[in-house]
């Protein structure tokens, strides 16, 4: 089984294909270019080299959020448009998940973490072993103070990974002795642990139609907040 898996729910953005677990290929980009110009060219680059037409995807991925609420439309239209022409099934996976899923050879407590901005993150805890990864917590939004008092309980070895990684490496180091920081290179959203997640999920039976995939924030919008803050300041001033 082929499956296509995009990730572009943070500034770095990639696209891989695997065979039956086994990594066929990977385009990764972290730059200041957007992912409306790059993305599909890394996928049919991807395609070219690794000797693969669309038509032989036998599954499509995409990491559905929290992130980015520009880039998870991005990535989410591009998914369905190559897999509602197909009829081909598609999964959509947790950008925390699939991070998790990278590191699932380090027997640890793996938070993930991606900077939401405001002295918040988007996070969710795993658990990583033998017997594979484990969910401790819900996606969800928290202060960095809350996290780390919930972190303060864990014995085991913590590794941060995420775009929210160094975020919160800064302000735990100085209270907790069994955090750590994954390599720079290693620690970013990967379609990797996209394509890992969803064949784990596609062998339990859960698949969906392109057009039933949907974007998770989380959070409303900040441009849908903006506009609620600035009706219940009219209504004040009524």
């Amino acid at each position: 089984m082929k499956t296509l898996a995009i990730e572009t729910s943070a500034i770095a953005a990639s696209t891989a294909l695997m065979e039956d677990g086994k990594l066929l290929g990977e385009f990764y980009l972290n730059t200041d270019l957007k992912h409306s110009k790059t993305l599909m060219l890394s996928v049919e680059s991807l395609l070219k080299y690794a000797k693969c037409n669309i038509a032989d995807i036998d599954l499509f991925a995409v990491a559905n959020g929290p992130g980015s609420f520009t880039g998870l439309r991005i990535g989410i239209a591009a998914l369905k448009g190559m897999a509602m022409g197909l009829n081909k099934p598609c999964i959509s996976v947790s950008s925390l998940h699939a991070m998790a899923c990278a590191f699932s050879f380090l027997n640890a407590i793996i938070c993930c973490v991606m900077d939401a901005r405001c002295g918040q993150v988007y996070n969710a805890i795993f658990e990583s072993s033998e017997l594979g990864i484990a969910r401790k917590t819900q996606d969800r939004v928290i202060s960095t103070k809350n996290l780390i008092l919930e972190l303060s309980s864990y014995k085991e070895k913590i590794f941060l990974v995420g775009d929210g990684a160094d975020l919160c490496y800064n302000e735990i180091k100085c209270n907790l002795y069994n955090i750590f920081l994954v390599d720079e290179n290693l620690k970013y959203q990967r379609a990797y642990g996209v394509a890992k997640a969803a064949e784990l999920l596609f062998k339990q039976g859960i698949a969906l139609n392109a057009s039933e995939i949907i974007p998770l924030y989380l959070r409303i919008p900040q441009a849908e907040r903006e506009l609620k803050q600035r009706k219940d300041k009219g209504a004040e001033n009524l």
